[in-house]
């Protein structure tokens, strides 16, 4: 599919290197329909100010050290590797993970992992998980989507989607939000439901891949080809990793 996005772009923006982030979609299927988890970005932010989205955010150099369960698929950490433009380590492929992690405790509150303790969990936001006695788990992990920023943004950001089960939410927040605030609004939602929404259109692109994809691989098979978005000229491309 290649749509028109000329819309994106602004000439009079100087052109600036895309940032690595990771967005998590949570899955919870023990309804008839799967939902998801979205919530409203603060009307305070300059980034996508009131628009709903995924929790998630920009890599940290600290997501590097985060010691873990279990580590990825090898055809999930292939995958992620594909024109890595800022590094395509291991150990920064498992960090875009830990980014999706990490941002969906700050932004919506949930710990994902499984029981277990390693004196390497330290610092920062990892201290909430070292106190419930929390590892991140990244074998359930599915890379399912890519998408770089136009150039022209002020803003710009190479983001990889993932998606986990919600049965891999070993803690939550009593407030039902995350620590940072940066969510309001926090709902499960139908993907038709979540469609309706004010969103970004990058982000609608997203439900739309993922709706189809449960249709067509509802296991998530680590193989299955990962779409992803990017700029040639003004026009918004989707290729397949």
């Amino acid at each position: 599919m290649t749509a028109n996005a000329a819309n994106f772009h602004d000439k009079n923006q100087p052109t600036t290197r895309p940032k690595d982030a990771a967005t998590l979609i949570i899955l919870d299927r023990e309804h008839a329909e799967p939902k998801i988890l979205m919530g409203r970005r603060h009307m305070k932010h300059r980034f996508m100010p009131g628009k709903f989205v995924f929790p998630g955010g920009r890599l940290d150099a600290t997501d590097r050290f985060v010691p873990y369960a279990s580590d990825l698929h090898p055809h999930v950490m292939e995958k992620l590797r594909y024109q890595a433009k800022n590094g395509n380590s291991d150990t920064r492929m498992r960090a875009l993970v830990m980014c999706a992690v990490r941002e969906t405790y700050e932004e919506a509150g949930l710990f994902l992992g499984t029981k277990g303790t390693d004196k390497r969990l330290k610092g920062g936001d990892w201290e909430a998980f070292k106190e419930r006695e929390i590892l991140p788990n990244l074998a359930p992990f599915r890379f399912i989507a890519r998408a770089v920023t136009p150039p022209g943004r002020t803003r710009r950001f190479d983001t990889r989607f993932f998606a986990v089960d919600s049965a891999h939410i070993a803690a939550r927040l009593p407030e039902e939000t995350g620590p940072t605030g940066e969510l309001e609004d926090l709902h499960w939602l139908t993907i038709p439901d979540a469609c309706n929404l004010d969103l970004p259109r990058i982000t609608l692109e997203i439900l739309t891949e993922l709706e189809a994809r449960l249709i067509r691989d509802p296991d998530f098979t680590p193989k299955e080809p990962t779409p992803y978005f990017y700029m040639i000229g003004k026009s918004m491309v989707r290729a397949e990793i």
